[in-house]
Parts: C-alpha cells; structure tokens; sequence
C-alpha cells in the first residue's frame, strides 16, 4: 500500500514497501519537489502503477507537473511514466542518452520532451538548480542523481539502499543500528560488483559523496535521512566489498518459500 509523507522541506516522499521472502522489507520512494515548476523524482513499479498514481495524486495534480526526474531505467522506477507522458503533455523527462536508449526498448521517450542531465552537469528549474550526480553504488550503469541546491538534498536512487525485517520506519534516523546489516544486504544484492572494486578509488568516490554535506539524503530505497545521517551511511557503504556475497537462494530455497506461501493465512 502506497502512502506519503514529507521527506524534507518543499518535498513529498511517495512510498510504499515491499516484501522479499526471506530477506526483508524494502522501501520504494519517488518524490515530489514542489515549486514554479514541480518535478517528479522516478516513478513505481509497472505493477503497483494505478496504486501509486493515485497516491501521488493526494499531493500534486499529475497534471501541475512540469519535469520527471528519471535516475535510471529499472522496472520498478518506471512504471508510471508512460503514464503521465500520455496524460500530461507539458510534462518534460531528464534522463541520458542511454536512458532514452533503454527505454525505447519498451516505453519510447517522445524525444522533443527529453532533457539530458550528465553527472556534473547542470539544469536550472525555476528558482532551483539541480546537479547530476553519479551515485558510489548503483545496480544499472547509466543512474544518475542529483543535487538540488533549493533545498540542499542529495537523491541518491538506489545507493544506501536498505532491507528492513519489518516494515521500515518514515525516517531513517528513527531507524535502530539494524539498518546498517539491511544496508550492507542490499549493497552485496543491488551492486555486487563493489566485492571486486578498487579500495582507493571507492574511499574516493565516497569522499567525494561526503564534500557535498546535503542537508537530506534521499533515496530510493532508503526511507529519508537528514544530512547529519550521511556520515554513518557512507561508512556502511564502505563495509560492504569486504561483506560475504549474497548467496542466491537455489531451488531447494524457492521450494521451501513456495511450500510457506501455500500455508493457509491463521484466522
């Protein structure tokens, strides 16, 4: 089920968790920035999308938003967009040329409605300007996020990402220390490649992270942390090349989690 919530000033979290037998609850988070122009941070999961749009509706009218803000091009950040392409014709998507590619293998992006937003590179929105950012951890190689000097929040997409044993709280600093163990899960699942990275050049890249000191951190799979989090976050970040890999269940796994679904529902 879809809910919302204000996730940092002028900005609305659009939410939902979903359950992964045998590993946890994740969070799934796009966002509203509100303003002259509003913009739209991803969207949802092909489909939870009737569900989601009828959330976000409870905080803009899909038809006041002026840009869709893609960070990259995985289902479960998608499922809305042709969506509101179709319903809304001033609506304008930032993404790459390599997200215009990906997506055109599915959803074709109209290509007079296309900004690209490179990491470094800059866009002016009204009175905000919003910085692309290339995340220290991703799963999909064209992911960028952004800074947005309005309110000085950093979105992250799926970088520090979390797994939660129950449902996950509104904000991750109410969260206990087990969220760092449901941090580093997510980082051996969603950016496995980090167990073979250079060590020196990650401390980089996360410094690099730590210089822009946002005063909200907002990700995709993270319920939304303030500023004063960053520190923590990107020190379990660096846990996670030397963390055991995620063991991929095998079909003696998927048995047993087929065998508990069959299990009637106690009354």
């Amino acid at each position: 089920m879809y809910s919302t919530y204000r996730a940092a000033p002028e900005i609305d979290a659009v939410t939902t968790a979903i359950a992964i037998p045998g590993l946890g609850h994740l969070p799934v988070n796009s966002y509203v920035l509100h303003g002259a122009e509003p913009i739209l941070v991803d969207t949802c999961p092909i489909v939870l999308r009737d569900e989601y749009l009828d959330a976000l509706g409870t905080v803009i009218d899909p038809g006041d938003l002026r840009w869709l803000w893609l960070t990259h091009t995985d289902p479960d950040h998608i499922g809305a967009v042709a969506a509101l392409l179709d319903a809304n014709p001033q609506l304008r998507v930032i993404t790459t040329f390599f997200g215009v590619g990906i997506m055109g293998l599915q959803s074709p992006l109209p290509m007079d409605r296309v900004n690209f937003v490179n990491p470094g590179e800059t866009i002016t929105i009204g009175a905000r300007t919003l910085t692309g950012v290339k995340p220290p951890a991703f799963d999909n190689p064209i992911t960028v996020g952004f800074h947005d000097s309005a309110t000085n929040a950093l979105f992250t997409s799926d970088c520090f990402g979390a797994l939660f044993a129950d449902e996950p709280p509104q904000r991750a600093d109410d969260a206990g220390s087990d969220m760092q163990g449901g941090q580093v899960l997510w980082g051996t699942i969603d950016s496995s490649w980090l167990h073979k990275v250079d060590s020196d050049m990650f401390a980089f890249d996360l410094e690099r992270i730590r210089r822009i000191e946002p005063d909200h951190v907002l990700s995709g799979h993270l319920p939304a942390a303030s500023g004063a989090m960053l520190p923590t976050l990107l020190d379990t970040l660096a846990r996670v090349p030397a963390a055991d890999p995620f063991p991929a269940p095998d079909q003696a796994a998927l048995d047993a989690m087929l065998a508990q679904m069959a299990q009637p529902v106690p009354a």
